[in-house]
């Protein structure tokens, strides 16, 4: 995504519809539109809420409502362009539509609900085996039935080899394509989600770590006078939400069980603090002593890892005043805090929030430890 700078200039949406392949909605649709809010959050589905204003005269209420414009299941494209430049924020479908009739002029509403295309991933169960394929290959086999969406599969090969033998075991789906793949995720401390764009009718489905690399995002200043960047940013951290897993495996001939020793996780969670929080719990996992070696590792390893995040933070920016939009799933750099909280931090998730003449996010975000491992971030 480009790295553009707002600036003060004017922020124009473009909005399309259709059933699977969309066009630009008829200009009296973008003039009804009266509010967007977006949600993106890493490992979870993304969702939106529009409204629109529902004058009784008007082309919404008189024609394409009851035409099934605006129909559960009808894809939604909507991006936002920035000196023309061109940001892809949502690629879903509506799944709920709700009116509000109101006596007072101007006060008739439309509001349409929706979530992002791994909709389409969970509306149909279905049995399926995957004979020596790894999670990585069921994956990409999955996501390769939606590539009429125009998704792009990008999977990652897991951290833990656990190579399949079909004389040992195949391993089944049963339920939705989604909740296996998010299974899936899980069990190797991967996150499963769909990054829409680069450009209107494209979306990349990751499946893969959570990205804790690479370059940093420009950095939010708060306390900092007129520098700042920053509504208000609140930080916590919870004693109580990292865990030390355990696990045992079996050995099958001598039925003798071991501990596996505490897994690294800086592979999956490269760190962000100085300070690392310890782990005031201590969690056995069940059910590892009948699997495999691999797989018990990756278990251990992904749990220790999804907990790992004791260090939260939220907040709320105005793009115009920040400058750039911030981006869910990617690195930023905090100033202003503290010693204890400046520092980069995992931006976990975004909720964009737009209305006439008003671009606002709301965000939050996490890390592993406290203090910063750098005496500077990126301005």
């Amino acid at each position: 995504m480009s790295d553009q700078p707002v600036g003060g200039g004017p922020i124009h949406i473009t909005l399309e519809a259709g059933p699977r392949l969309t066009r630009p909605v008829p200009p009296e649709v973008t003039e009804a539109l009266l509010s967007a809010q977006i949600t993106a959050t890493a490992g979870e589905r993304s969702g939106f809420q529009l409204a629109f204003d529902l004058t009784k005269q008007g082309a919404l209420s008189r024609q394409l409502l009851p035409e099934g414009f605006f129909d559960p299941k009808t894809r939604v494209i909507l991006s936002v362009s920035v000196k023309g430049t061109a940001w892809v924020l949502l690629d879903g479908l509506i799944v709920r539509q709700e009116v509000g009739a109101s006596n007072q002029p101007g006060h008739s509403t439309l509001t349409l609900t929706g979530e992002d295309l791994t909709l389409l991933m969970d509306l149909e169960e279905r049995t399926d085996r995957y004979p020596n394929l790894r999670p990585s290959g069921r994956v990409a086999r999955i996501l390769s039935r939606y590539a009429d969406y125009g998704i792009e599969p990008h999977v990652f090969q897991e951290k833990i080899e656990q190579p399949p033998h079909e004389r040992l075991r195949v391993d089944y789906q049963s339920g939705t394509d989604l909740s296996y793949v998010n299974e899936l995720a899980r069990a190797n401390g991967y996150t499963f989600y769909l990054e829409p764009g680069p450009r209107p009718g494209r979306s990349v489905a990751v499946w893969g770590p959570e990205a804790r690399l690479g370059q940093r995002q420009h950095a939010l200043n708060v306390n900092m006078d007129v520098n700042s960047t920053v509504d208000q940013l609140t930080f916590a951290y919870d004693g109580t939400a990292r865990e030390e897993p355990q696990a045992r495996v079996q050995d099958p001939a001598t039925r003798d069980s071991r501990l596996l020793p505490q897994p690294d996780i800086g592979p999956l969670r490269p760190p962000l603090g100085l300070r690392a929080t310890p782990a005031l719990k201590r969690r056995t996992l069940s059910g590892t002593a009948k699997r495999e070696s691999g797989q018990a590792q990756a278990e251990l390893l992904a749990r220790a890892a999804l907990s790992a995040d004791a260090i939260s933070g939220s907040g709320s920016l105005d793009v115009n005043r920040h400058g750039y939009i911030l981006r869910p799933r990617e690195l930023v750099g905090v100033r202003g805090a503290g010693v204890t909280y400046d520092g980069d931090y995992f931006v976990k998730s975004v909720t964009h929030n737009i209305r006439p003449g008003s671009y606002q996010q709301n965000f939050t975000l996490s890390r592993e430890g406290l203090i910063a491992r750098s005496d500077t971030v990126r301005p």
